[in-house]
C-alpha cells in the first residue's frame, strides 16, 4: 500500500512537466544565484582580493629593498677588501721600512764595535808592545848582570871592569 502511493506521487510529478519544468522558478533561481555572486564579490572576494594584493605588493617591495641592500653590502664589501688590501700594502711598506732602517742601525752598530773592537786590539798590541820593550830591557839588564857575574867567576873581577 506505501509502494503503491509513492508511485502514485510519481506518476503524478512526471505528468506536470518532468525533470526540468520551466515556469517562474527558474528566473528567481538565476537572480537569486547572481544575488548571491554579487553580494560575495562585496563582501569576500574583493576585500579578499585587495588583500592578496596588498599582501604581494608588500612582498615585492621588501624584495626590491631586500636586493638593494645586497647590491649596497656587496658594494660596501668589496670597497672593504679593497681597503684592507690597500692597508695591507700600507703595512708592508712600513714593515719593510722598520726592517731596513734596523738593518741599517744594527750594520752601524755592528761597524761601531769593531771598529771599537780593532782599537782595544790595537791598544791591547801596544801595551803588550811596551810591556815586552820593558820585559826586554829588564831582560837585558839581567843579562848583562849575569854575563858580568859570570865573567867576574871566570876572568876574576879584577880583569872584567
Amino acid at each position: 500500500m506505501i509502494n503503491s502511493t509513492i508511485l502514485l506521487a510519481v506518476e503524478e510529478v512526471a505528468k506536470e512537466g518532468g525533470l526540468f519544468d520551466i515556469n517562474a522558478t527558474l528566473p528567481i533561481m538565476a537572480i537569486q544565484f547572481l544575488l548571491l555572486a554579487f553580494v560575495l564579490d562585496k563582501i569576500f572576494y574583493k576585500p579578499l582580493g585587495n588583500a592578496i594584493d596588498s599582501r604581494a605588493d608588500y612582498i615585492r617591495d621588501n624584495q626590491l629593498k631586500a636586493e638593494e641592500r645586497l647590491i649596497k653590502a656587496k658594494q660596501l664589501a668589496a670597497q672593504y677588501e679593497q681597503e684592507l688590501a690597500e692597508s695591507r700594502k700600507k703595512s708592508q711598506k712600513v714593515i719593510a721600512a722598520a726592517q731596513a732602517e734596523a738593518e741599517k742601525i744594527a750594520t752601524t752598530k755592528l761597524a761601531e764595535a769593531q771598529q771599537e773592537a780593532q782599537a782595544k786590539r790595537e791598544q791591547a798590541a801596544q801595551e803588550i808592545e811596551r810591556e815586552k820593550e820593558a820585559a826586554l830591557q829588564q831582560l837585558d839588564a839581567q843579562v848583562d848582570s849575569l854575563s858580568r857575574q859570570i865573567l867576574e867567576k871566570l876572568l876574576g873581577p879584577e880583569l872584567v871592569r
